[in-house]
This record gives C-alpha cells, sequence and structure tokens, in this order.
C-alpha cells in the first residue's frame, strides 16, 4: 500500500476529518453483509483452496473483517487444516501464547488439566464480547484469529460475532468523545499475572482503538469485569457504558451461529462471544484456535 493510501485511510479515524469518516462509514456499511449465510464460503479442501474459493474468503473478509468457511471434508483433529489455510491468506506468524501447545495452536476443549482450567476458553462457560489477546504488548497486537471445529458441543457453544468497525461506528455516531476516550494509551490495563509471588505477565496498558501505520482500525477489547483496570474518569467510563450499551443492543450487522465440525471462522480479530454448553459422550466441542501477528491479505 502507498504512502497516499495509508494516509487516505487513517484520515477516516481522524475525528477531526467528518468528511473522511463520512465517506468511509457511507463504503462500509453498503457492501457490509446482511445476514451470516453471506459470509459462508463452501470448500473442498481447506488445505488446499481453489483461486475462487480463496478469494471469496479473502471478499467476505473485506467487506466484513470475517469471514466462514464450510467443508464437508476437514472434521479430523488435524491442525494442518488451519496452519495451512492461515498460509494461504497470508498469516504467517501464530502468537505462541501461555496456553497454546508447542506448535502454537490452541485445542480449546474443557480442560482437564489444573492449570488451563483457570481460564473460561477451556471451560464450557460463556464468554463475554472481547477480541483475542487483548493482554499482549503492542509489539505483539494478535491482528487476525482463526478457528477451525472439529467437534461440536451436544448443545450451545454458540459464538456472537461483530465486526470492530461496525462497533467503532455505532459508538462515534453516536458520540466522537466516547472514541477520543478509547484511544487514550492508558485506557484499558491488564494487571500483571503472578505464579508463585512472581510476575509471569507484567501489566499491558493501552488504548481500545488504535490506528496501525497502514490506516487500518485496531481493537482491543473486554467486557470481562476482573483483572481489567479502566482509567477512572468521566470520559472512559461514559465511553465504556455507550459501548456496553452497543454490544447489548439487537443490531443487523451483528451475527450468531455455531460452527460445526469443518467449518471455521477466519477473522481480523473481530469482536465476539460463546454462549455456555454441554457436552455428551458423541459431542465433546474441540476447536482449534491459531491467532497471528498479520492481518488476512492477499500477499
Amino acid at each position: 500500500m502507498s504512502l497516499r493510501m495509508d494516509t487516505q485511510a487513517r484520515a477516516a479515524f481522524d475525528l477531526g476529518n467528518d468528511a473522511a469518516y463520512q465517506a468511509w462509514r457511507a463504503a462500509k456499511l453498503a457492501r457490509f453483509p446482511g445476514t451470516l449465510a453471506e459470509l459462508v464460503v463452501e470448500v473442498r479442501d481447506p488445505r488446499a483452496l481453489s483461486g475462487s474459493e480463496r478469494q471469496a474468503l479473502l471478499e467476505r473478509c473485506a467487506r466484513a473483517n470475517m469471514a466462514i468457511y464450510a467443508s464437508a471434508s476437514a472434521g479430523g483433529p488435524d491442525k494442518a487444516i488451519p496452519r495451512a489455510l492461515g498460509l494461504q491468506l497470508g498469516l504467517r506468524d501464530l502468537d505462541s501464547n501461555y496456553l497454546a501447545d508447542d506448535d502454537g495452536i490452541s485445542p480449546l476443549a474443557v480442560a482437564e488439566s489444573a492449570t488451563r482450567g483457570e481460564f473460561i476458553p477451556y471451560t464450557n462457560r460463556g464468554i463475554k464480547w472481547h477480541t483475542d489477546g487483548y493482554y499482549n504488548p503492542a509489539e505483539r497486537s494478535v491482528r487476525a484469529v482463526l478457528l477451525h471445529c472439529v467437534e461440536r458441543a451436544e448443545t450451545g457453544g454458540e459464538n456472537e460475532l461483530l465486526d470492530h468497525e461496525i462497533a467503532y461506528i455505532q459508538l462515534r455516531d453516536r458520540n466522537p468523545q466516547h472514541v477520543l476516550a478509547l484511544m487514550a494509551r492508558d485506557a484499558m490495563t491488564v494487571p500483571a499475572r503472578l505464579e508463585d509471588g512472581r510476575i509471569e505477565r507484567p501489566a499491558q496498558s493501552g488504548p481500545v482503538f488504535s490506528v496501525d501505520a497502514c490506516g487500518v482500525l485496531h481493537m482491543r477489547y473486554t467486557m470481562r469485569a476482573i483483572n481489567i483496570e479502566w482509567k477512572d474518569d468521566v470520559a472512559t467510563r461514559a465511553a465504556l457504558a455507550a459501548l456496553e450499551e452497543v454490544l447489548s443492543a439487537p443490531s443487523p450487522w451483528l451475527f450468531r451461529g455455531r460452527l460445526e465440525p469443518g467449518m471455521g471462522l477466519v477473522s481480523n480479530n473481530v469482536l465476539h462471544t460463546r454462549t455456555p454448553f454441554t457436552e455428551s459422550p458423541r459431542h465433546r466441542r474441540l476447536i482449534y484456535r491459531a491467532r497471528y501477528y498479520q492481518r488476512i491479505s492477499a500477499g
């Protein structure tokens, strides 16, 4: 992308440039999918996409920062599936986070070990609105997330999905000062993680909304009430209340569904939730999750 294009992209998120914002907003909403079904791409084998399948996934991600693939041949417990698919979408560098396997991919299932079982993604409990890796430092921001379903739960385990650019639009339309407050460098702090009295991860402060060097909007957020410290001022509290209202209200831009075996979600780390679920001997939920430092791209 040229410097001129970077500048044009950044202008849309400049609170002092309403004309650029309105033009970007109109284009975004005009091409945004109207239903969850519009995000789905049928693929023969996600490990070896055809040119048209790959283009269809990229096109949906360009419109909504996410796409869903469905394949009848990809339901087995094979981590090569998400790894190969990611590479075809320009995703190379995995975020090898604390609870991921050695290969950087996390098996999201009800954990038997005490360590993973302390964290909600490895339980059958629901998860509130968040983006992944919100506790990472800026130099390791999670830009893309890939979820591949090996097995679904017996009941539940649905995801709600909201493009973070749509959340930005809804918040800015309410009051641009809400966006300004959430762009502060100290808006949200994740306290340090301690183990046996040692600091295993230092505290991480940063904005909720930020714009990278290419003019792309990034969001770092969690609705959880514990282990989060928000900037204690009137503007931040008002912005958070408005954002929670946005995330709680019915919206034509909010999608809800459940991944079935052989299906997966690829996204530029959009906002998402998970409902509680129950399992049976036949259906024990297993989702492979891969987090990346790149965004989905044609490169």
